[in-house]
């Protein structure tokens, strides 16, 4: 019996192609750890419909997501910051990567300053870098300097999902599709509409308890948002 051998072909990799694989094997080194919640986003959905209805354009759950993120980072410290064996690195700058897929390759693009931002001037800036990245025009200065970094899969119908942190970053955050969830409360059933965060975290430099205060604060921070009033 003749066995054919199987016809195979290999793609270079482009220079981006490197360093992303560069980058994904130095993650691996990293003694990380994964924390997950749930965070209900009904009103945010409803008030983007209510917005809709209105004539006007919505701010997008990512964009409100991105300015609840940079302003709980700013409120701890370290899942902001990197390990170092000298001593933990604290950026006193917020900038938020944006993770970006396009042509066979993943970029991020940098929201710098995200805390300091009003949510129509980060939904300007999201747009701006995510149409850079599609065309192939993003600058370099766009891709450098964050401290922080959200992907998103949401969008592809993923409900929740491990990111491996990008080098040397504390941290990076997962964000999972709006699904909906049955809730029992105060003797009567009801329907919410939630989102899965996961973060992945260094274990050096971030503990569990850090997570799960940075995750309590990001829910904090979207309940307390409003698209229905000034940004």
């Amino acid at each position: 019996m003749t066995v054919k051998a199987t016809q195979q072909s290999t793609s270079t990799l482009t220079p981006t192609q490197r360093v992303i694989a560069r980058r994904m094997t130095e993650a691996q080194a990293v003694p990380s750890f994964t924390a997950t919640r749930d965070v209900d986003v009904t009103h945010l959905v409803r008030e983007r419909a209510q917005v809709k209805a209105a004539g006007s354009r919505p701010a997008s759950l990512n964009d409100v997501l991105i300015r609840g993120v940079a302003r709980a980072l700013r409120q701890h410290q370290r899942v902001n910051g990197s390990y170092d064996p000298a001593g933990f690195v604290v950026n006193d700058d917020v900038n938020v990567g944006v993770a970006v897929a396009a042509d066979d390759r993943l970029l991020v693009p940098v929201v710098k300053g995200a805390d300091r931002r009003t949510l129509d001037d980060i939904g300007r800036e999201t747009a701006r870098l995510a149409d850079a990245v599609r065309t192939g025009t993003v600058a370099a200065a766009d891709l450098s300097g964050a401290t922080f970094t959200v992907s998103n899969l949401g969008m592809l119908g993923v409900d929740s999902f491990t990111a491996m942190i990008n080098v040397p970053q504390a941290a990076i955050l997962a964000v999972g599709r709006v699904r909906r969830v049955a809730t029992f409360e105060e003797g009567a059933l009801g329907v919410a509409q939630v989102i899965s965060l996961t973060i992945t975290a260094d274990h050096r430099i971030v503990y569990g308890a850090d997570a799960a205060r940075f995750l309590a604060t990001v829910d904090d921070e979207l309940q307390a948002t409003s698209l229905l009033a000034p940004a």
